[in-house]
């Protein structure tokens, strides 16, 4: 029994279509695996001064502003997260990059454009019948490109990798962002610790001048311990203004990191406020486990996949590309017909097209996408080696300035006995006065000094908690994917 033609065309387009669904399981290129990192299985740096190699306390990590148990820096980095700018932007973008991936998926699948008409036509007596013509028309058109050699696919994966870059920067930023707020609120904190220290000195200096006036005036002391007293006097006063010009900007800084107007802090932070005190202890962990949580290593990460794959979809340009277009509708001269099995029409067309004379434009650029994932592969190995030596500057840097303080407490504690000496033996004129301005003023700079250490070894464990990778990972996240 003879098959109908119209059914062999049917079968033999199926087969075919079958065909090529089976061959599009591979897909050209080279397929993207994670580089090998050998990180090293331990820190230079000598863990000291609290810090230990033990697991890392990934949850404490994550908010680690709490475990300074100060709620002002809380309040402020909540509100950072909410309205900063720069995270702001880079929210967009990953809606952006999620958009990108959305449209590079919808390759795969056909297009279908639904397709309607109706038109009423007559030929002139003169040079036709001079009859009226209807004609009614409605279906659908549909293209299909069979993916057969991957590069779709190639480009789908590219677009996932970059809409996966894009949220770890997005994170990146938010671990830069909640170190800066946290930083600047220990600058404007430090710089009301100075002024208090400034203050302070200001009153003593004041009563040492009183006392080397009063001396000069009763004939018991010269012009010149009184001279030398003003003179140190007048110099701790003109140290304050400019200390209170930091504590604006450190300010208005802040504020800006929040999405506020300059000024936004004025009354927040009007009184003095103590600076953060570290915690007792932090386990830093090992090298990898930091590796495997910077954000910027793994975006860098994502990015050598995305660049991997638009070398598949380049190379998918060598090959053949298949089109499988066709219709499917009806026609009729009449409305009341248009609807009967016999207005159905159709048609099937499948195409190949094959850039056989543009080869060389296509492996130059082939060369062109190979050379941009060398150059990725660079960036991340320069990303990894960056984090490693963020991490080792940190610890070093936490450790040794807890030593200077230590230092300088002991210095500040013998200046200010030293001080109070020095002043009851020149009012009982049992000493010079130089004796008394050297005291003084050792005690101002180590006093100043000491403020300074506090904030940075408070400073350089928020360096060293933005080089570990944390703050992306609170339990309540600003980015959330969205169920496929």
């Amino acid at each position: 029994m003879a098959v109908p033609f119209n059914r062999r065309f049917r079968l033999r387009a199926l087969a075919l279509v079958f065909f090529l669904a089976l061959a599009g399981c591979a897909s050209v290129g080279p397929d993207y695996a994670p580089p090998e990192v050998k990180a090293p299985e331990r820190w230079n740096a000598a863990t000291e001064g609290g810090l230990a190699t033990e697991g890392v306390d990934t949850e404490g990590l994550s908010s680690w502003w709490t475990t300074l148990e100060d709620p002002v820096l809380t309040e402020l980095v909540e509100l950072a997260i909410k309205n900063n700018l720069d995270l702001r932007e880079a929210r967009a973008r990953v809606r952006e990059a999620r958009a990108r991936r959305g449209v590079a998926g919808a390759e795969l699948l056909p297009t279908i454009d639904a397709t309607g008409s109706a038109s009423l036509s007559r030929s002139s007596e003169n040079a036709g019948s001079g009859e009226s013509r209807e004609l009614y028309a409605a279906g659908f058109d549909a293209r299909w490109e069979l993916d057969i050699f991957g590069g779709i696919r190639r480009s789908v994966e590219a677009a996932e990798a970059e809409l996966e870059a894009s949220e770890e920067g997005f994170r990146d930023t938010l671990v830069t962002l909640l170190s800066e707020v946290a930083l600047n609120y220990v600058d404007a904190r430090l710089f009301q610790a100075r002024l208090s220290v400034a203050r302070a000195n200001l009153e003593t200096q004041e009563e040492t001048y009183g006392i080397a006036e009063a001396r000069y005036l009763s004939g018991l002391a010269g012009k010149l311990d009184e001279d030398l007293a003003r003179l140190n006097l007048e110099s701790t006063r003109a140290s304050i203004p400019a200390l209170e010009t930091g504590l604006e900007q450190a300010k208005n800084r802040l504020a800006l990191l929040l999405g506020q107007n300059p000024g936004y802090l004025r009354d927040r932070l009007s009184g003095p406020g103590p600076i953060p005190a570290t915690p007792v202890e932090l386990a830093v962990g090992i090298p990898a486990e930091t590796l495997r949580r910077r954000p910027d290593v793994r975006r860098a990460e994502r990015e050598l996949a995305a660049q991997t794959a638009r070398v598949g979809a380049a190379t998918a340009e060598l090959y053949p590309e298949f089109n499988l277009p066709g219709s499917i509708g009806l026609e009729s001269l009449s409305a009341r017909d248009l609807f009967s099995a016999d207005s159905v029409a159709y048609s099937i067309l499948p195409s190949v097209r094959w850039n056989i004379f543009d080869r060389s434009r296509i492996r130059g650029n082939i060369e062109v996408h190979s050379a941009l994932q060398e150059q990725a592969l660079a960036r991340y190995e320069a990303a990894v080696l960056a984090a490693l030596e963020d991490v080792e500057n940190a610890l070093v840097a936490f450790s040794k300035e807890q030593e200077r303080r230590s230092s300088l407490k002991e210095a500040s504690l013998a200046a200010s006995s030293a001080a109070e000496l020095s002043n009851d033996l020149y009012a009982s004129g049992l000493t010079d006065f130089l004796d008394v301005l050297d005291a003084e003023r050792s005690l101002l700079s180590l006093q100043d000094q000491l403020a300074v250490s506090e904030a940075e070894v408070t400073s350089n464990l928020l360096r060293l908690y933005k080089a570990l990778g944390g703050g992306w990972t609170p339990p309540q996240t600003p980015i959330e994917r969205k169920k496929e």
